[in-house]
């Protein structure tokens, strides 16, 4: 019995190293964490022909499993242009985040590519990806320059800029409200790079996922922190009429033809300017309605009414002060397009958001 025991002891005891250098033949093994304090993800774009603007994201996480399957998670609200309510502008205007609140990057790395990383240190490989923004999903090619820092440390950067271009991803109309917003023209493209820095997770030195912090205190644009995050508390009155002049812009509260009851995709943006009402307190916020010229003029007046009325029952239910919400009719009165066009009478019909007291 002891000789069979002693047996099976040296016949594992010779397997051993044989496991452990198929572990380091693995640059995967143990999986890595995104280490987002050590990282970048940046975007370029360009408006009225000339002017190149950077843009980057402040949150953001991810992994690579011992596969080589590698997931990152981008949180869109946290945009950051350097500007309060550009960056808002871009929430609401460009990726509506009320509603498609993070992109998605998907690749697999095969190990094979990077089984000599360890005597190279640094590569440069091809990879397969795809991205999902915007509730469409792209496959793409990207070359990508990975570094050994060290055993447990390695850095994944973007070999050349990534063009992404806002026709793939349904993000024309994006592009359409905010230029319309700004009075610029814009690309309809912009390029995306980035530096990732990826701790191993059985070294002890992952780090934990991106996560939105605590932000700070206000800062003049000049010397705004790189991380752009969402004021917390409430906001001062610039940002509140700002606000909702950028609200009444998204074009995307909508209802039942011939109708004042809410479209459910209504909802996400519904949701959101509750929150921004909340934080705008001792303001008096009109709720306007407006419509096209197609029928009567007392038609169209008591239609955009009740439309009024739908959307601010509906933010009160949610939570809005109703001292704060008033409801108002203007019928097609005020067009903010001719009356031209079917497009343009489809935008006509809108909710617009004002500040009565600022």
């Amino acid at each position: 019995m002891k000789q069979g025991v002693w047996a099976a002891v040296l016949a594992l005891s010779a397997t051993l190293p044989a496991l452990s250098a198929a572990a380091q033949d693995n640059p995967f093994s143990g999986g890595w964490t995104l280490n987002a304090d050590g990282s970048a993800l940046r975007f370029q774009s360009v408006k009225n022909e000339t002017k190149v603007e950077s843009s980057s994201f402040a949150a953001y996480e991810g992994t690579i499993a011992e596969d080589g399957t590698t997931t990152i998670r981008i949180k869109l609200d946290s945009v950051d242009t350097k500007v309060d309510l550009r960056n808002v502008r871009m929430r609401f205007l460009f990726f509506e985040t009320f509603q498609f609140p993070e992109a998605v990057l998907t690749a697999t790395i095969d190990p094979a590519l990077l089984a000599d990383l360890p005597q190279v240190r640094r590569k440069r490989i091809t990879i397969p990806y795809a991205l999902s923004l915007h509730g469409v999903e792209k496959q793409g090619e990207a070359e990508v320059a990975v570094t050994l820092i060290s055993d447990d440390l390695v850095a994944v950067a973007s070999g050349a800029p990534i063009s992404v271009a806002v026709a793939d991803y349904g993000l024309e109309n994006g592009i359409r409200k905010l230029e319309e917003a700004a009075n610029v023209k814009i690309v309809p493209s912009a390029t995306v790079s980035f530096d990732f820095t990826f701790a191993r997770n059985t070294s002890g030195a992952a780090v934990t996922a991106a996560a939105v912090p605590a932000a700070p205190a206000p800062t003049p644009a000049d010397t705004a922190p790189a991380a752009a995050v969402e004021t917390a508390g409430n906001f001062d009155l610039a940002a509140c009429v700002g606000r909702f002049e950028i609200l009444s812009r998204t074009d995307n509260i909508n209802f039942t033809s011939g109708s004042a009851t809410l479209d459910p995709d209504s909802f996400f943006l519904l949701d959101s300017i509750v929150d921004i009402v909340r934080r705008c307190p001792g303001l008096r916020v009109e709720v306007g309605g407006h419509t096209d010229d197609l029928g009567s003029d007392a038609t169209n007046l008591r239609l955009s009414q009740r439309r009024a009325a739908s959307v601010s029952e509906y933010l009160t239910t949610k939570g809005a002060d109703p001292a704060q919400i008033t409801p108002t009719g203007y019928g097609e009165a005020r067009p903010a397009f001719s009356n031209d066009s079917p497009d343009n009478r489809r935008r006509n019909r809108r909710i617009e958001f004002a500040v009565l007291n600022g």
